[in-house]
């Protein structure tokens, strides 16, 4: 009889704490998967204003690039430092491995994307041709390419051309610190 109510408990422990002891990770894990969703989105919105100039409207452009950058750098950080890998995430324990590439890579997707929001303050009226690029800025060399690490060339550079950075900076970090 007493080993039935002990199993009862244990069972009953068992079923009560363990949805409490995942319901963090789950949270975290929405929490970033709802932010990246919405990265995307934000990134799309730019994309398709750089494709279809004519579409272009500086509030929904700076509206895009801040919301890249109100998720980038340390909230971006923070999302993935109590839990990197879990079930249900893509995101590699690369992430607690090597934190502070993750971290240059989140503080990048800020930089970038101020500088978006940046060029639609200077931009009002039209996606002008000093928010694209010409001939004589370089392309970064892939996901591993160049990084703007000064605010001098940060600033001379157009608006597309950080862009073009932002995606890279994507690109790389998926490339170095998600599974799949």
């Amino acid at each position: 009889m007493l080993f039935k109510q002990l199993l009862s408990v244990v069972f009953l422990l068992a079923t009560v704490c363990k949805p409490a002891m995942a319901e963090p990770t789950l949270n975290v894990l929405m929490d970033r998967q709802r932010e990246m969703k919405e990265i995307a989105a934000a990134t799309k919105t730019i994309s398709e204003m750089f494709k279809a100039p004519e579409t272009y409207s500086s509030e929904s452009f700076k509206q895009a690039a801040r919301a890249i950058s109100d998720r980038a750098d340390q909230q971006l950080v923070d999302h993935y430092a109590a839990t990197t890998a879990a079930e249900g995430s893509d995101a590699s324990d690369l992430i607690a491995s090597d934190p502070d590439r993750f971290n240059d890579l989140a503080q990048d997707l800020k930089t970038y994307a101020d500088k978006l929001a940046e060029a639609a303050d200077k931009q009002p009226d039209s996606m002008s041709d000093e928010m694209r690029m010409d001939d004589r800025e370089p392309m970064g060399r892939g996901p591993l390419g160049t990084r703007i690490r000064n605010k001098a060339s940060l600033s001379a550079m157009s608006a597309e051309h950080a862009f073009h950075l932002m995606l890279q900076t994507c690109t790389s970090c998926h490339a170095r610190f998600r599974t799949k």
